[in-house]
C-alpha cells in the first residue's frame, strides 16, 4: 500500500509518502528542493554514484512512521544539503525547513 499526504510545516507543503512493503516501510517527505527519507536511503551513492545531479536529501534511521522521520534527527546528509546548511543531527523538520 502506498500513501501519499501533505505535511505542513510552519506554512510550507512538503508531500509525505510512506509505501508499505513486507517487513519494512518506506518513507520519505519532500518539496521541489529536495527531501528527507528512512533508513533505506543510501546516502553514500547518492554522493558518489550520483554526485552530478546535486540531490539535497537527508537520512534518518530507526523510523517508523512520517511523524517520527519529522522529529528524528538525521544520521546522515548528501554533499549538496550541506551547501544548503543541513546538517547531520538536525531533525528532518528543521532541514526541510531549510530546503525552501
Amino acid at each position: 500500500m502506498v500513501t501519499v499526504t501533505s505535511v505542513q510545516i510552519e506554512g510550507h507543503s512538503f508531500t509525505a509518502v510512506s509505501v508499505l512493503l513486507p517487513k519494512t516501510t518506506l518513507l520519505t517527505v519532500s518539496n521541489e528542493n529536495g527531501y528527507i527519507m528512512c533508513g533505506a536511503l543510501d546516502v553514500g551513492l547518492l554522493n558518489k554514484l550520483l554526485s552530478d545531479r546535486r540531490i539535497v536529501a537527508g537520512r534518518a534511521t530507526g523510523v517508523k512512521t512520517i511523524d517520527e522521520l519529522l522529529a528524528a534527527p538525521l544520521e546522515s546528509v548528501t554533499l549538496e544539503a550541506e551547501e544548503w546548511g543541513i546538517t547531520a543531527g538536525m531533525t528532518g523538520e528543521q532541514a526541510l525547513l531549510k530546503m525552501i
